[in-house]
């Protein structure tokens, strides 16, 4: 089994976030990351699959420049058995979709994964995108997949319930909470990470569809009052005159 895990390089979820040059970037200054918690889902599933195999692998992928190579690294540490790193900063799900796509296009990987989402920009895009580029089959928010021989068995999430599909391999999976629980690189991982493969390659030429114009932080929480419990009367009021909720 040849795996292909898709890691993104993400603010930690406590990171105080500013925007800068007139709010059109994102200000890195003082910002720790990480690796974006539904990858490391997707690598830890990875890590499972071929745990009693002797024949599996695992490739870790991300797209950035050198400041994302301790990411990778972790990922290294965690269990990819090497790792890709494609030189650019990504701008956007397209640019990065058409990045991993070349590198993965004469690979032959039986499994991709990548998370259902990163929690920077959420926007659920690679994992359909990267189906399209190399023509197979995707599944996204999978909440658990079994594999049997070349057969795989999903379930998904969707609206009001669950979805079951099958499907054969090559495919993309898009995992969610529930696939796998997420490890922690131990000190014998964290070692051996320093001498597996990290291969950099340059990144292909690719034509933006998009333009940031501008970042918007939300407004800030107004204050809070405190009522009685016992003075009901009062609170039905505020919630009238001032929440306007009846």
């Amino acid at each position: 089994m040849k795996i292909l895990v898709c890691i993104s390089n993400v603010p930690d979820t406590t990171s105080r976030i500013t925007f800068t040059n007139n709010n059109t970037e994102f200000n890195t200054t003082g910002i720790q990351y990480i690796i974006n918690p539904y990858d490391e889902i997707a690598l830890a599933k990875a890590i499972e699959i071929t745990a009693n195999t002797t024949n599996g692998s695992i490739t870790a992928i991300t797209v950035g420049d050198s400041n994302t190579e301790p990411t990778i690294r972790k990922a290294l540490a965690i269990g990819a058995d090497n790792a890709i790193r494609i030189n650019a900063s990504p701008t956007d799900s397209w640019f990065v979709a058409k990045q991993i796509a070349n590198y993965a296009k004469n690979e032959k990987f039986d499994l991709i994964l990548t998370g259902k989402e990163s929690i920077d920009y959420n926007g659920t895009q690679v994992t359909a995108m990267l189906g399209e580029l190399l023509n197979i089959p995707s599944v996204s928010i999978a909440k658990g997949f079994h594999i049997d021989n070349n057969q795989i068995t999903v379930e998904r999430e969707i609206e009001g319930g669950k979805e079951v599909i099958t499907a054969s391999l090559p495919i993309i999976i898009g995992t969610a909470e529930g696939v796998a629980e997420a490890k922690i690189p131990n000190m014998r991982g964290i070692m051996a990470a320093r001498s597996k493969p990290l291969e950099v390659i340059e990144a292909i030429s690719i034509e933006p569809l998009t333009k940031t114009i501008a970042f918007e932080t939300p407004p800030s929480r107004g204050t809070v009052k405190l009522i009685d419990e016992n003075n009901i009367n009062e609170l039905i009021d505020l919630l009238h005159s001032e929440a306007k909720v009846i």
